[in-house]
């Protein structure tokens, strides 16, 4: 019986380039794609890069309206059979980025999809991060995070116990892949869900832009009276 390949992808804040959070989780990916390999199934890879979706984060975030990158990453999402989601750390939490770029998704659109959490940072302090915050976040879009949580400091990119971690986490994430879980959520219930954007339910949808000040937030200028 021939398989359709499972769609990966990754979303990757990383701010710079190269960057270690893009390494982190390009590492994570090849891995899972192996494994699924030696399990007869083929992957075909995405990558959503934040940073390249920046210019159009202010006005999804405030309006909702999706520019054409905007559309075309959740279009990617939603197709997608697994995720590798991997943010930078800065001051104990995830960067901005990551979590905006998140927040604007309809809060439905990733329900049932497993998720690898991955985070990078410069010190070991921000090891908590992953669970103390960014498996919040994915329980509250109904996400199916695996248990194994990934973090990197730069003296963890040599070390073997974050192989081990990453193995196992590419191997709880082709399990729950090949599980089809979130295929048949999509399939059997996906109507009886909210599927609301942001956390005002839709309601921002009657903000007039003509001010100054909307002007100002989704990237204009200002206007002079």
């Amino acid at each position: 019986m021939t398989h359709d390949p499972f769609r990966l992808v990754v979303v990757s804040a990383g701010a710079s380039d190269p960057s270690s959070t893009h390494l982190l989780a390009d590492r994570t990916a090849q891995r899972a794609i192996a494994l699924a390999r030696e399990h007869g199934r083929d992957v075909q890879l995405s990558v959503i890069q934040v940073r390249e979706l920046l210019p159009e984060l202010p006005q999804a975030l405030s309006s909702q309206f999706m520019g054409p990158k905007f559309r075309a990453a959740i279009d990617t999402l939603v197709a997608a059979d697994g995720i590798i989601a991997a943010a930078p750390v800065y001051k104990a939490g995830a960067s901005a980025a990551f979590t905006g770029f998140f927040q604007v998704l309809d809060n439905d659109l990733l329900i049932g999809k497993p998720v690898i959490l991955a985070a990078t940072a410069g010190t070991s302090r921000h090891a908590l991060v992953v669970d103390e915050e960014m498996r919040s976040l994915f329980a509250y879009l109904r996400t199916l995070p695996v248990p194994t949580g990934l973090f990197a400091a730069p003296e963890d990119f040599s070390s073997t116990a974050l192989t081990q971690r990453i193995d196992r986490a590419a191997k709880e994430l082709v399990l729950l892949m090949e599980s089809g879980f979130a295929r048949s959520v999509r399939e059997d219930s996906w109507g009886s869900y909210q599927h609301e954007y942001g956390s005002a339910g839709g309601t921002e949808v009657g903000v007039n832009f003509d001010t100054d000040l909307m002007r100002l937030a989704t990237g204009g200028s200002h206007r002079p009276t």
